[in-house]
């Protein structure tokens, strides 16, 4: 980068850390520090619950999600806006009466210590776990631009994240991610038009979407039938996304302390349903627009010189390796290709022949095969871990092609949008840590002052757990993939405990806590089976799997131990 970017990339982030420690001041207790002493408008619950879900991983790896899988990923979404109308119905009431700190405060005095404390650890270590990589997605970018190990760059990127939460609180996290988030669209609606600003000039914006869709890449809609009926292993098609999104969405933003911290902080429960209703309404259209610029950059790539790997410093790493010579004659395979592509890419907008499209299609399939090729050379030279290059896509042409100071404004968007994710979950692990463990459980009596250098020692324990994980995420692949896949393994068996405690007000608390610890090992045994490819079922599914699983087996029990208890008083 040039300084110019490395001074506009620095002053963004000091601005914005600045302004979020500035507009932090708030009592020095749990109710300042978790929840911003209660006081948040609605349209900041709602910039702060997007600002959560839009981690650096959303701007970083989506649009490389809809580059090599099409936009289809859009419809995990759907089932979303509905999941809000329930949570505004069930859950925001009973929490805004309660005046709970976190969610599972609540299940204990519906059912024991036991479920509460249970559910709590599930939110922790699934929390937990996805923060990690959460920290891992900026690290590559520090490790990309500034050629270090991503050792170093967990360690460094996890360290300043846990500085910023330690100082601010709730409070700092909301704010922040306010002005953020405004940052945020104006980049990235800037990097959406130098996409299509430097096409060549007869390929207007329509006729980017003629090709797009010639290559599949504008899959929007996809039912998952076939000729052989319904794929449950299709991860993202209609069916999937409007029932396991549904699930899924339900237990994040109703069940998850990372949301449902973000609209505890409202000054009552008719800020928090708009927030969340407000939520429901602008967040498939954001993916979509962020998945478009993917598919476009898809089409960029079709008539400007495209990487056989994007990954810029594993690139450099493989041709100083004894492997050069061989990825690049892949890579020069790999550029004639591309030429191919191009006359006919430009001959289907012309003509709309489909012989062209066909021999499109059939070139991006060569093109795919010489890509696989590469990264196993870039594996076998140990310049990358699992050869997936999907997370650097949009990094990479933000580097090569953006103007100076673009770029720094860029890579400061996708850090900032780490930090505000990452905060708010640093934050309602310490929340979850402190209310539903340590004050439980410690007989010992502490003032506010106390609680409060409490809640900051277990935030600064969270984010040193979470850089561990970081240090072990290398090798998943797509990252947004990989953090809805660990959080399906968990999500399902807390929604179900939840919804048992709605709905099924005769279940007591023996069978509900049995009923989860089955659930539980039933999601993680159905995860393990799939990934062996012994059964096919997407990972959405597995929300719905553990929620209705947890539910019914809750009932059987009951009903087991109601019979059983008759027949001994008999």
């Amino acid at each position: 980068m040039s300084q110019l970017d490395w001074l506009v990339l620095i002053a963004t982030l000091l601005i914005i850390i600045s302004f979020g420690l500035y507009k932090s001041r708030t009592s020095k207790n749990l109710d300042g520090y978790f929840l911003s002493n209660r006081s948040m408008p609605w349209y900041l619950v709602l910039l702060s619950i997007m600002g959560t879900q839009a981690s650096a991983i959303t701007f970083l790896s989506a649009p490389g999600q809809a580059f090599t899988d099409g936009m289809r990923f859009v419809q995990y979404y759907f089932g979303l806006p509905i999941a809000m109308v329930v949570l505004c119905v069930t859950f925001v009431p009973l929490f805004s009466k309660l005046k709970v700190f976190t969610a599972y405060e609540y299940l204990e005095q519906r059912f024991d210590i036991r479920v509460r404390s249970f559910t709590s650890f599930l939110f922790l270590l699934s929390r937990g776990l996805s923060t990690g990589i959460s920290i891992y997605a900026p690290s590559i970018i520090l490790s990309s631009l500034m050629g270090w190990d991503i050792f170093y760059t967990n360690i460094l990127m996890g360290g300043l994240l846990i500085i910023y939460t330690v100082s601010g609180g709730a409070k700092a996290v909301a704010y922040t991610q306010t002005l953020q988030l405004i940052i945020i669209f104006c980049g990235m609606f800037a990097a959406a038009y130098y996409i299509i600003h430097l096409l060549p000039k007869e390929i207007g914006f329509i006729d980017a979407l003629k090709i797009s869709g010639a290559n599949g890449k504008l899959n929007v809609i996809t039912t998952g039938i076939t000729e052989n009926g319904f794929q449950w292993k299709d991860k993202y098609n209609l069916i999937s996304g409007v029932i396991g999104g549904f699930f899924l969405a339900l237990s994040y933003f109703g069940t998850d302390q990372s949301q449902v911290g973000r609209y505890l902080t409202a000054k009552d429960d008719r800020e928090s349903k708009i927030g969340l209703l407000m939520n429901g309404l602008v967040k498939v259209p954001m993916q979509f627009f962020i998945l478009l610029i993917g598919a476009m950059l898809f089409v960029f790539y079709q008539f400007k010189p495209m990487p056989v790997y994007f990954d810029k410093a594993a690139e450099t790493k493989v041709y100083q390796s004894s492997y050069k010579d061989s990825f690049a004659n892949v890579q020069n395979a790999y550029y004639k290709v591309q030429e191919q592509k191009q006359a006919l890419s430009i001959n289907y907008i012309k003509t709309k022949n489909e012989e062209s499209k066909n021999q499109i299609q059939y070139l991006k399939l060569q093109e795919d095969s010489l890509r696989k090729v590469a990264s196993k050379y870039t594996v076998a030279s140990k310049s990358s871990i699992d050869g997936n290059d999907t997370n650097y896509i949009f990094l990479r042409f933000v580097i090569d092609y953006l103007p100076q100071g673009l770029i720094g404004l860029l890579i400061a968007i996708i850090f900032l949008s780490a930090w505000g994710s990452i905060a708010a979950a640093l934050n309602s692990l310490a929340s979850c840590t402190i209310i539903d463990f340590h004050l439980r459980f410690t007989k010992k009596t502490s003032t506010d002052q106390q609680q409060y250098r409490y809640s900051k020692m277990y935030t600064l324990i969270w984010g040193v757990f979470c850089i561990i994980v970081a240090e072990l995420a290398t090798g998943m692949g797509s990252l947004i993939e990989a953090v809805n896949v660990l959080g399906s393994l968990f999500y399902g068996v807390i929604l179900g405990i939840f919804l048992t405690a709605f709905y099924c007000k005769k279940v007591q608390a023996t069978p509900v806590f049995i009923a989860a610890i089955i659930g539980e090992i039933v999601v993680v045994v159905l995860f393990i089976l799939d990934s062996k490819n012994i059964i096919g079922l997407g990972f959405l599914w597995l929300n719905v799997v553990g929620a209705l699983l947890v539910v019914a087996l809750a009932l059987v029990f009951q009903r087991v131990f109601k019979i059983t208890y008759l027949h001994t008083l008999k």
